[in-house]
């Protein structure tokens, strides 16, 4: 039976003997979870069967987001992966679009509460890149008015970006259900966009086994770039 939704070859961006990035398309889920029960394809199986070989997932982003995601190829270096992880040793880095202007930058520390009900200390920081204005009056303004961020979180929160980002009023565009309903129903009825505007661009560290220090980065994929275009953002700021 053919499948109802199917990816192309995964984008590898970085591969050695112990480890191997992919960069994400926005809407494919890591691994089967509960909380995706409709899907049928997984990063983790794709990759495995692509490179024929066991791969270990070392964090996790969210099936919306797109971007780098990390896997081992050993359980010995998942361990050691990890540890970086739990120590926060990894420099992670996201593009985002969201809707008004943000300040040109700023701390987020604002606890988050988990799916058991626990509060968790949540630390995000982000700076503007480049802000917008685009002639499409919005409830009671004449224009419509959109910013380009980068953001480093401090602490990996289940959608943390996405619940801080719209804490202060400067919601993720196409994000459900933390966004702003009203802007991704603009978005979807006028270009037929339904997207999610994050993706995970850049992630740092020095490798637990060669001690070299590695950065590994993902271009944004083709339906932020076209969002980037359409909002006359400045595309020289992503290169």
């Amino acid at each position: 039976m053919r499948r109802p939704f199917l990816f192309n070859m995964l984008e590898i961006i970085y591969q050695d003997e112990h480890f191997i990035a992919i960069n994400k398309p926005h809407g494919l889920i890591v691994h089967r979870s509960n909380l995706a029960k409709d899907a049928t394809i997984f990063a983790l199986q794709e990759l495995r069967n692509q490179i024929n070989q066991a791969v270990y997932p070392a964090h996790r982003i969210d099936r919306k987001t797109s971007g780098i995601l990390l896997f081992a190829l050993s359980r010995n270096a998942l361990s050691e992966i990890r540890k970086l992880f739990e120590n926060k040793s990894i420099t992670k880095k996201y593009l985002s679009i969201v809707r008004g202007y943000t300040p040109n930058q700023q701390s987020i520390n604002y606890p988050l509460t988990n799916e058991k009900g626990v509060s968790q200390p949540s630390i995000t920081h982000f700076q503007t890149i480049e802000r917008t204005e685009i002639n499409i009056p919005f409830g009671k303004h004449q224009t419509s008015r959109y910013s380009l961020i980068e953001v480093s979180p401090e602490t990996g929160r289940m959608h943390q970006i996405r619940k801080h980002m719209a804490h202060i009023f400067h919601p993720i565009i196409g994000d459900r259900p933390h966004g702003c309903n009203k802007q991704n129903k603009l978005f979807l009825e006028r270009w037929g966009i339904k997207t999610m505007f994050l993706h995970a661009s850049s992630l740092s560290f020095v490798h637990p086994f060669t001690k070299e220090c590695i950065t590994i980065s993902a271009k944004p994929q083709s339906e932020f770039l076209n969002c980037i275009n359409l909002l006359n953002f400045n595309y020289s700021t992503l290169s």
